[in-house]
């Protein structure tokens, strides 16, 4: 197996691709290992002294590490548990294991509905590059509140993004929006 490494604008995340698929479908984000009981690969990972976050995309991995680190110290130990895993043959997410879905429409307005038609289109494929994902939260009073996963939590550039990119795209298409906001965690 060979896994592709590539840096994301976070630079306490780095993405792994392994060349096959991660997740069948949605995402999924560990932020520690406490969290991490109901995917084997995620705990592995967690095995490696310095990581910190684990967030499963469609085809990679992303990796957050403590700070102070240095990724030439922690590579080999992720890259080892990624082979190790798929070597496994065991699964990325555990079967009975029941990953909340933050874009079901249940009863969404119209309004919410194509904010994360939007968000899905255009802004996800976009952040998953970068080896994240961003998650509606939320629309009130026209604000629309997002949660940022993977490389996209804690990176520098996240702020830039949401007002610059994210905001700006909103407001554009559904006159309703007037201001993105992150999640506080």
């Amino acid at each position: 197996m060979f896994i592709q490494t590539q840096d994301t604008p976070n630079p306490a995340t780095l993405k792994f691709i392994p060349g096959v698929p991660v997740m069948a479908q949605g995402t999924a984000d560990f932020a520690d290992s406490d969290s991490a009981n109901k995917s084997p690969l995620a705990r592995r990972l967690f095995q490696v002294d310095g990581v910190t976050a684990v967030f499963l995309g469609a085809d990679f991995v992303a990796v957050t590490k403590a700070e102070g680190l240095d990724w030439f110290a922690l590579k080999p130990g992720i890259l080892a548990g990624i082979m190790e895993h798929y070597a496994s043959g065991m699964p990325v997410i555990e079967k009975d294991a029941e990953l909340a879905d933050p874009h079901a429409e249940d009863g969404d307005s119209d309004t919410v509905q194509q904010i994360k038609q939007l968000l899905d289109s255009r802004v996800r494929p976009a952040v998953a590059m970068d080896g994240g994902d961003i998650v509606f939260q939320g629309f009130d009073d026209g604000v629309v509140t997002l949660q940022m996963r993977g490389a996209c939590q804690g990176c520098p550039s996240s702020t830039a993004t949401l007002k610059m990119g994210i905001e700006n795209m909103l407001r554009h298409y559904i006159p309703e929006v007037r201001e993105v906001r992150a999640a506080e965690l």
